[in-house]
């Protein structure tokens, strides 16, 4: 469901809600870190400071730092401003909801869902519990522990 991108930005704005909010991570510091392209993680940066999720610093310490405290990012902003606006009228109607058809009822419906879930949850929430703690079955590492266990690490330490 979600994206490659989204991943990404989520993973990178957990990590930077663990550091001190003052300093600033180069796009390239936070890809070597959660092990991403650095060109792409620059990519996911760009986006996120679009949207003042993320605020960025020019210059020889500038880099990026949280726009916002974890309680005020939700996965919708991350999402949205990601991927854009997730859409949910397909058959762009401005007709009452009582003569749409099947297909558009069923798409607002999993509309309002999916948003209403990303809309509830935050970075904040996310940082309660930032990685599992224990490896899934089959072996499959949480998506949020990221290749060098960064997150994990927070995550025991607090």
């Amino acid at each position: 469901m979600l994206g490659k991108t989204s991943i990404a930005a989520i993973r990178s704005l957990l990590f930077l809600a663990g550091q001190d909010s003052t300093l600033c991570w180069s796009p390239r510091r936070l890809a070597e870190i959660l092990d991403e392209s650095p060109t792409y993680l620059a990519k996911v940066a760009r986006h996120l400071v679009k949207h003042r999720i993320l605020e960025a610093e020019k210059g020889a310490k500038g880099g990026v730092r949280l726009g916002r405290r974890p309680e005020e990012i939700t996965l919708l902003a991350v999402v949205e401003a990601c991927h854009g606006p997730v859409v949910g009228d397909y058959c762009r109607s401005a007709r009452p909801s009582s003569t749409h058809c099947n297909f558009h009822r069923a798409a607002m419906e999993l509309h309002e869902a999916i948003t209403g879930v990303l809309g509830r949850w935050t970075v904040a929430d996310l940082l309660e519990r930032p990685a599992a703690l224990h490896e899934a079955v089959g072996g499959v590492t949480c998506l949020m522990a990221g290749a060098k266990g960064v997150l994990a690490r927070m995550e025991a330490r607090g």
